[in-house]
């Protein structure tokens, strides 16, 4: 959606009973990939391609949460978290993608959950984050539409084993990474690169969360809440001319509108439909019953934030340099908005090179707020900065810190507006694979040691520690 920038003042406090966690991801953390009756998914096989990712890294150790979750549990529960936010990893589950589910894999789930509980922390398990087993993707992957079924299939596997324990569930996470980064510009896994699957690729991610949403419901408690996490972007025109607020609308809609207009309205937009209509049939895509399928009710809207993305027209562009911090590639993820311009929203970057601005969170979550009506989540926060341990091993990072002071209090300032915020996931509790840029980018509050896998909270993990026995940063 299109936001600009708040002017809200700052309330320091959160509400009683706000939700103080952290996330992870099950193939940047899990590793054991060959453990339990696990099949590779496509980040196995994408990591394992010569040439995709940074120095050959690989999550095939990634941190060994797999053998070490109850020592990891044990420092979530030091740090005073209240829920943690993880990811099943679908062929762990469901080897393959299809047949029934591996009662190792279940039991593995089963067992961090239970640790979980055992803590006081809350756990919110997210289906999907990235790990389609490879044998789907070579059925055709997400442009192809019989993943969303297998899709479903695998949800109510998931649900009917850990419903009892888990009470949220989150479907997708960040589908526009899934299909945009992974079918059109080739940077995520599967490494595809064609802007018409990457369109196909979202509608089948968008009917593959309805049906997991009617999956859910079947097995789950009534109790139960349901999330979907959008990596929404906060998009911002270069300037009020006219050529670039068309730019900031090209990009909304392929960049937002793409998921929410069908999950939360029942329809793709008609300028995203113009837009994109050289590259798809829409009408032969999108058959009877999707978008009510699609369009189901959930319980919770989670966002994942990190910074705004500005842009402009080709013609106001001094270059065309793509700073959409989406990664580099000759394929663009912006299909029928290739020839839009990206600009830093300021030089005060963090190791990824993206701009620090804090506005853009609170900005988007008053917006959903008024748009949607949802109690919203933030699903994921955080920076990566260069981390190194000092002489006698401690790990201070003042600069994660200020980023995460800054937008706990973006969060507050929505929260001060009228936005349901509900709670805040902190990415990340651990250093681990940070997907093509394999471990040279650390985004946790603890640092591992990747050669000894040990534990080292940072600074920043003491100072939100604080921050949750608080209950603010007032």
């Amino acid at each position: 959606m299109t936001v600009t920038t708040s002017s809200v003042p700052v309330h320091r406090a959160l509400p009683a009973g706000f939700a103080w966690g952290a996330a992870t991801a099950a193939y940047q953390i899990e590793g054991a990939v060959t453990e339990g009756g696990r099949t590779p998914s496509i980040w196995d096989t994408f990591s394992h391609t010569p040439g995709r990712t940074e120095n050959g890294d690989t999550g095939d150790t990634a941190v060994d949460h797999y053998h070490r979750f109850r020592d990891d549990v044990r420092l979530m529960a030091d740090l005073g978290l209240t829920t943690y936010r993880f990811s099943l990893a679908w062929p762990r589950i469901q080897p393959t993608g299809r047949g029934p589910a591996s009662q190792a894999g279940l039991d593995f789930y089963r067992a961090l959950t239970d640790e979980l509980l055992s803590h006081g922390i809350t756990p919110v398990a997210t289906l999907y984050h990235w790990d389609l087993p490879q044998e789907l993707e070579d059925a055709g992957g997400w442009p192809h539409r019989d993943t969303a079924h297998r899709f479903a299939e695998y949800t109510a596997l998931a649900a009917e084993a850990l419903g009892d324990r888990i009470s949220t569930w989150t479907t997708l996470n960040e589908p526009w990474c899934s299909a945009f980064l992974g079918y059109g510009s080739g940077v995520h896994a599967p490494g595809r690169t064609d802007p018409a699957d990457a369109l196909k690729a979202a509608h089948h991610l968008n009917l593959g969360h309805g049906l997991a949403v009617g999956a859910l419901r079947a097995a789950l408690p009534g109790a139960s809440r349901i999330a979907v996490s959008l990596n929404l972007h906060a998009v911002r025109p270069l300037s009020d001319h006219p050529d670039d607020l068309a730019a900031a609308r090209r990009i909304d809609a392929v960049g937002n509108r793409v998921f929410t207009s069908p999950m939360f309205k029942g329809r793709y937009d008609e300028d995203l439909l113009k837009d994109t209509a050289h590259l798809v049939r829409w009408e032969e895509l999108v058959r009877d019953g999707d978008l009510a399928e699609i369009s189901r009710p959930i319980d919770l809207l989670g966002l994942n934030y990190y910074n705004p993305t500005v842009v402009s027209s080709a013609a106001n562009a001094r270059n065309l340099a793509r700073h959409d911090g989406h990664g580099d590639s000759p394929h663009s993820p912006w299909p029928g908005a290739e020839d839009v311009a990206f600009h830093r929203a300021n030089d005060d970057l963090t190791a990824m090179g993206w701009p620090i601005d804090p506005t853009g969170l609170s900005d988007t979550l008053t917006a959903l707020h008024r748009e949607f009506g949802l109690p919203l989540l933030v699903t994921e926060n955080g920076a990566a900065f260069e981390d190194v341990p000092d002489a006698d091993g401690a790990v201070h990072d003042p600069e994660r810190i200020r980023y995460l002071e800054s937008h706990l209090a973006a969060v507050a300032d929505a929260v001060e507006a009228g936005a349901d915020v509900r709670g805040y996931y902190l990415w990340s509790l651990l250093d681990n694979f940070e997907w093509a840029y394999g471990y040279g980018k650390r985004f946790g509050i603890v640092h591992v040691d990747y050669a000894t896998q040990q534990r080292t909270p940072k600074s920043s993990a003491r100072w939100y520690s604080q921050v949750i026995r608080r209950g603010g940063l007032a």
